[in-house]
């Protein structure tokens, strides 16, 4: 077996202990390794879609994926960002549910499918496993109340500037500055929850500013300070 083959075990993996199956034992994780299905993907490609029905979880090892929701209206609601090391899926471990989001690839990824056999398993015998796993709901019952919250009580301009710092401590900055998750003006305006014409007005507002520069999808940001600032309500002064 080829170093590069050795890596990509999940017992080796790096990216596995940054999710719940950090929680498992050395031989739950070799099955794991044994039974899972790698796969690529490129930008703009659908991993799942809305009311699918999975017999397995998702590990993403590289790149990043938007989950988005039908609303009524028949658009796409972005509801969130998941990148390197995030677990999808997890709700096929405790219920025989459908999809109730679509994941669509928003760069290049490599992901891995683990059959729902080797989750369920550790899942009923490993109590820290099992632990982890309830802990990561809770985690995301929070996060998801928090993007309620932001909704409904901060400015477009304020989400705005909390998604760009966001993007930039998650995903990091390119060799140049941008942030190095390219994203649509559509995109964006569906994961701050407003329409694109507000989205674009509010960044020509900070680009003014000087407090984010673009460069046709690029964005980079030139003053966090300030961005910190507006995501508080205060009034900024450089």
């Amino acid at each position: 077996m080829t170093s590069e083959e050795l890596n990509e075990r999940c017992e080796n993996c790096i990216v596995r202990k940054t999710n719940v199956l950090q929680a498992m034992s050395k031989n739950e994780l070799k099955q794991v390794s044994n039974a899972k299905i790698s796969k690529s993907l490129k930008k703009g490609d659908i991993l799942f879609k809305e009311g699918e029905c999975l017999n397995g979880v998702f590990c993403i090892r590289s790149g990043a994926t938007k989950l988005s929701k039908l609303s009524t209206s028949g658009n796409n609601q972005i509801i969130k960002i998941a990148g390197k090391g995030k677990l999808i899926g997890k709700r096929v471990i405790i219920a025989h549910e459908k999809m109730h989001m679509q994941a669509t690839a928003l760069s290049d990824m490599q992901v891995c499918f683990i059959p729902k056999n080797k989750i369920i398993e550790p899942f009923k015998k490993n109590n820290k496993f099992n632990l982890e796993v309830f802990k990561s709901f809770t985690s995301e019952l929070k996060e998801a109340d928090n993007v309620i919250m932001n909704r409904s009580q901060k400015s477009a301009q304020q989400r705005l500037a909390h998604i760009l710092l966001d993007l930039k401590n998650t995903y990091g900055l390119d060799d140049s500055g941008f942030l190095k998750l390219k994203i649509t003006r559509e995109d964006l305006a569906s994961l701050i929850g407003t329409v694109k014409e507000s989205c674009v007005r509010n960044m020509t507002v900070l680009k003014k500013k000087n407090y984010i520069k673009l460069d046709g999808q690029s964005i980079a940001i030139l003053d966090e300070k300030a961005l910190k600032k507006i995501i508080k309500g205060k009034r900024y002064r450089n």
